[in-house]
């Protein structure tokens, strides 16, 4: 070690818990990987691995474990890039297009979502994810724990997709999905699936879930005998993609996320509120989505529709 890292290590001040004093709870700020999860760097889980791997440092010295607190003032940094403080938290609605991977860096080098979004948005995380041949609605944010906390099936929310499928369709095997079925060893929770158009050998159905596992409607589908030929996601809990046009990002109002998600408050269950978009960016062309027969009228800003939905996959 040189004189002047050995001087910058006593110049370190020793924390109040090392000296065995006590902190109120808000003056030691809040543990690393919900302040990294917060800042967008990655989730809470992956954030305790980046941890784990010594690749976290806290005022130049490198965090020894999870329940290390980051205080106001703090200098953090991962993998030596310093971590900018976390900023207010910020919800948006993308229109995921076909052909691009819901991923930061792709080994086989496709296209991202995230290359692809606005450079203002700075960084942000996904709400889940969609396939690569799936589209629709794709929630982001810049705070991991908010990111995490969507994706929880315990927040109860429904995701609605608009499914185009291939094969013979039964009404009857449609609706025997709300008890739920289990394929190859795999529970999966009710399905609310209805037939809105056929044409041939085609159809179209509004499909609903609360749960979200891997492929979900198409596994389902499959089961069913039925080929996705095109999958939509149409709404995420109270948000809804509405009009906006493919490659579109659009900014959640603060109001909304205080009503919706308690963000600066005691945390309440959603409501269908319809959520104010401020627009970020959107590319000339509007996509065309089919629309259901029986659909209610648009309602505005990408909200839910107040009707009891359908079902997710």
């Amino acid at each position: 070690m040189t004189d002047a890292e050995d001087n910058e290590d006593r110049a370190e001040p020793i924390a109040p818990e090392a000296r065995g004093e006590k902190i109120a709870p808000q003056a030691r700020g809040e543990r690393i990987a919900k302040f990294l999860a917060r800042a967008g760097v990655a989730s809470r889980r992956d954030a305790e691995k980046l941890v784990a791997e010594g690749r976290v440092k806290r005022n130049g010295k490198t965090v020894d474990g999870p329940a290390t607190f980051v205080a106001p003032g703090d200098r953090i940094a991962v993998d030596g890039k310093p971590v900018t403080p976390p900023e207010r938290t910020r919800l948006f609605r993308h229109h995921k297009p076909d052909g691009v991977v819901t991923t930061h860096r792709d080994p086989q080098g496709r296209p991202t979502v995230f290359e692809r979004l606005p450079p203002e948005l700075g960084r942000v995380v996904s709400v889940g994810r969609l396939d690569l041949t799936s589209e629709g609605l794709l929630l982001l944010t810049n705070d991991g724990e908010l990111a995490r906390r969507l994706e929880l099936p315990s927040n109860g929310w429904l995701r609605r997709y608009r499914v185009r499928v291939h094969g013979r369709v039964e009404e009857a095997a449609l609706a025997a999905l709300s008890r739920g079925v289990t394929i190859e060893g795999v529970a999966y929770g009710p399905i609310e699936a209805g037939l809105d158009s056929r044409q041939g050998t085609n159809a179209w159905l509004t499909v609903g879930l609360r749960e979200g596992k891997n492929r979900e409607v198409r596994k389902v589908m499959a089961h069913l005998g039925l080929q996705v030929t095109r999958l939509i996601r149409t709404a995420y809990g109270p948000f809804q993609l509405g009009g906006l046009p493919k490659g579109a990002v659009e900014e959640v109002h603060p109001r909304i996320l205080r009503e919706q998600l308690g963000i600066g408050e005691k945390p309440v269950r959603p409501k269908d509120v319809p959520p104010e978009p401020q627009q970020l960016a959107k590319p000339p062309r509007s996509s065309t989505i089919p629309r259901a027969r029986h659909a209610g009228p648009k309602h505005p800003h990408g909200a839910a529709s107040r009707r009891r939905p359908s079902s997710r996959p």
